[in-house]
């Protein structure tokens, strides 16, 4: 891949999204590409504990950010404007990646893979007549029945993951330009 490229996993609580972003990320570093992450969340992040040294650093010391620099890992801690816009995340921490899988930001406009459950949800969250319906590159569902204008993928057909993985690779969209 010539440029850094994002795509969005998205569903409904608990309908395994953080599971699929995984298995997607370890296939694409399988097959050599340098994958990152970015994870959504409407709370605010808790790692680190209260009264460590990089806790207190942080806190204490109001830095605007402390890095934590430890054999094979590197820890960030910034304080900064909510962003929900993961294109500039990615163009900011993540620009020398091949792709960045964002879980999370069903409203970003960027590619989506949505996964659906109906043991979670009775209907996907895809919209075949919404405006960003054309954004949804896929839904990856175990409900055998489910039929969609979207491509469905189905946890039961075989070499589901490596289809995923390849329909990732051809629509995720570049971040810089």
């Amino acid at each position: 891949m010539a440029s850094t490229r994002i795509l969005s996993i998205i569903g409904r609580k608990n309908a395994g999204k953080t599971t699929l972003t995984v298995a997607v990320a370890s296939e694409l570093a399988r097959r050599g590409r340098r994958v990152m992450t970015i994870k959504h969340s409407h709370h605010p992040a808790d790692v680190d504990r209260p009264g460590s040294d990089s806790w207190r650093h942080f806190h204490e010391g109001r830095a605007e950010r402390s890095l934590i620099a430890a054999p094979d890992l590197r820890v960030l801690f910034e304080r900064s404007p909510d962003e929900y816009d993961p294109v500039a995340l990615a163009r900011r921490y993540m620009a020398d990646a091949d792709i960045v899988l964002a879980e999370g930001y069903k409203r970003a406009p960027i590619p989506k893979i949505e996964v659906f459950r109906p043991s979670v949800a009775p209907t996907p969250i895809f919209d075949p007549g919404a405006p960003d319906a054309h954004l949804w590159t896929a839904i990856v569902t175990d409900d055998l029945d489910f039929e969609s204008p979207c491509k469905v993928i189905r946890f039961q057909d075989t070499m589901w993951l490596q289809l995923l993985a390849s329909l990732t690779t051809e629509r995720a969209q570049a971040i810089d330009g």
